[in-house]
């Protein structure tokens, strides 16, 4: 987010645990670098095929930005309803509004890079071929909602200009080896001159179709620390109405496709 009418400084991000994995570092020596370097392959594995499976899913979005008071009263709101597809050829995400009221956020403005972050960071996924670009820290164990958990600490190694990263935690559940929860935020390189802030965030996932842990909430609630002010704010985003909508089918013209469960059929005698 930029603020609204203030002087230009500087934005530089810093990578910070938060406390409540901080007690895990302690117990970050219960598994061996080997078994720690398999989990992290085998769950980025599992993580682009996520990312492979999502794009045969259609789902509602709806994202909200609050600027809020001392009090917690609402100042300012902007906020987007959008059906979500990806394309059959490439992959590549679409989206159609489908509901936009005119934003009256005030404080704030939304740049370019927040909704990039809101299309790709928020809900993060770090599959095999993103792992170069990070840097992966395991902390230790614990559980979310009961299910137990590796927690790594995530940063980029390097930031190119005009993309945007993720930079926090993850927790991976440790039997399906999938994400279920991230923290964090949004970083990249940005112009020396930009004021811009970004806040920190929560993802979590629920499992769809009883085998794909998917995005299904993001919140963030945190104060963006300006050059010139302070603003409050409280971001959600919720992914509900995920619907599979392209099969794999196999088709054959001509004969009968072979079915290896079938018997073979009896040779005939001379």
């Amino acid at each position: 987010m930029r603020a609204f009418g203030l002087a230009i400084a500087g934005f530089a991000a810093a990578f910070t645990i938060s406390s409540a994995t901080a007690l895990l570092a302690a117990d970050a020596q219960d598994l061996s670098q080997d078994r720690i370097d398999d989990i992290v392959q085998k769950f980025a594995a599992k993580e682009a095929a996520f990312a492979q499976a999502r794009e045969n899913y259609t789902y509602k979005q709806t994202a909200r930005v609050q600027t809020l008071d001392p009090g917690g009263a609402s100042t300012g709101k902007w906020e987007t309803v959008s059906d979500i597809t990806f394309s059959p050829a490439d992959g590549k995400r679409m989206e159609h509004v489908t509901y936009s009221p005119v934003s009256t956020l005030t404080e704030v403005q939304l740049t370019p890079e927040d909704m990039e972050d809101l299309k790709s960071v928020q809900p993060f996924v770090l599959t095999t071929a993103e792992l170069p670009k990070y840097l992966i820290r395991y902390l230790g164990r614990q559980k979310v909602d009961e299910i137990g958990c590796y927690v790594f600490a995530v940063k980029p190694k390097k930031m190119e200009p005009g993309l945007r990263y993720f930079e926090g935690e993850v927790w991976v559940d440790d039997r399906d080896l999938q994400i279920v929860k991230s923290y964090g935020r949004g970083v990249g390189k940005l112009h020396r001159n930009e004021d811009q802030q970004f806040p920190k965030f929560e993802t979590y996932r629920e499992q769809i179709d009883g085998k794909y842990w998917f995005p299904t909430y993001t919140i963030a609630n945190d104060t963006l620390h300006f050059k010139d002010n302070d603003v409050r704010l409280k971001q959600t985003v919720r992914y509900e109405d995920y619907k599979q909508f392209k099969a794999k089918s196999s088709i054959s013209f001509g004969t009968e496709a072979d079915d290896p469960k079938k018997d073979p059929a009896p040779a005939k005698k001379p």
